[in-house]
């Protein structure tokens, strides 16, 4: 089920309906280009849909101010394209094969044209920045882009380590994943003309609604169907990519010890991959996993009462919520 469906059984898709739309059909040209060997993927990418999430939290963040319209689509283009741009990239080193229930870039073109076309979706977040002219919203994605590179390297170096430390998990998701959401939020703010102190709030809601976002992501590889997920599920013990369900049933099983040894092997059988899930399922972690989602939502509900708006706190309040329940 899209984001766009889910979000118009929440009440919030009536809000952004029109700038998702818009969204869309800016995208598809925006990308476009008579080099085929780019045009291609990238509309193969935009095609694929996906979740847009933070073009969404971008709009939402702004809708019930003042936004520049233009500044407002140029922002949430420019980070829906920086996140699609990592995507491929993280396919190509994870040796990922579908996406979204689509073959990926890499398992359909090949590694070269993989990272050529995420290069190629960075460039054009360059052309639209240069295109907003604002260097407040330049500098935020910049500085989002080098904290999500960082959480790329820090996943890597950690590979198969299973003595990872909740402390050591919460910086990566928060440099991976959360810091993009968190700049979503805040140009949404910036772009919307919000007073200071709301898009501080913006962003603080943005971060923390993050942090949940993925953790519940990580608690899906474990749970979730891939009919749903769109993705095969177990990729992450496969990889070896250490997450929050992994590292609290390492403590809580029964038999952490058997969990341990699977966890820790380079090569994985898909017996391997379906007895940890089973083993984590059955721990309590998936449990424990949902109390930190459930903290961060609540944590991210706090922030929003910094808010002077009140159809802004609802429609950010229902997507909070949404978090908590969500099953892709």
């Amino acid at each position: 089920m899209g984001l766009m469906a889910d979000l118009k059984q929440l009440g919030i898709y009536t809000h952004i309906h029109a700038e998702l739309q818009a969204l869309e059909t800016e995208l598809l040209e925006f990308v476009a280009t008579d080099f085929s060997v780019l045009h291609e993927p990238s509309i193969h990418l935009l095609k694929a849909g996906g979740k847009r999430l933070r073009p969404a939290m971008a709009f939402l963040s702004a809708k019930f101010y003042k936004p520049d319209p233009e500044k407002l689509m140029f922002a949430a283009m420019a980070l829906e394209l920086l996140h699609m741009a990592s995507l491929v990239h993280d396919d190509v080193v994870d040796e990922s094969v579908t996406r979204r229930g689509c073959p990926t870039v890499k398992a359909q073109w090949g590694n070269i044209v993989a990272i050529q076309t995420g290069d190629y979706l960075f460039a054009k977040v360059l052309e639209l920045l240069a295109k907003i002219g604002d260097p407040a919203i330049s500098k935020i994605l910049a500085q989002a882009t080098v904290e999500m590179c960082k959480g790329e390297i820090k996943q890597i170096k950690t590979v198969h380590d299973t003595q990872l430390s909740f402390q050591q998990y919460y910086y990566r998701i928060k440099q991976k994943t959360a810091i993009l959401l968190k700049a979503s939020c805040y140009l949404g703010g910036i772009a919307g003309g919000a007073p200071k102190k709301e898009t501080w709030a913006l962003g603080a809601y943005g971060h923390a609604l993050g942090i949940a976002f993925q953790i519940s992501d990580d608690i899906l590889d474990i749970t979730g169907e891939a009919s749903e997920l769109g993705k095969q599920t177990g990729g992450d013990i496969r990889q070896g990519v250490m997450t929050l369900p992994m590292i609290l049933a390492l403590k809580l099983s029964p038999r952490s010890q058997e969990l341990y040894q699977i966890l820790n092997k380079q090569a994985k059988s898909e017996w391997d991959v379906d007895l940890a899930r089973s083993l984590i399922r059955e721990s309590g972690a998936i449990q424990a996993s949902g109390r930190w989602v459930n903290l961060f939502v609540d944590k991210a509900m706090k922030y929003l009462e910094y808010l002077s708006i009140i159809k802004t706190k609802q429609a950010l309040g229902e997507l909070a919520g949404f978090i908590r329940i969500r099953k892709w």
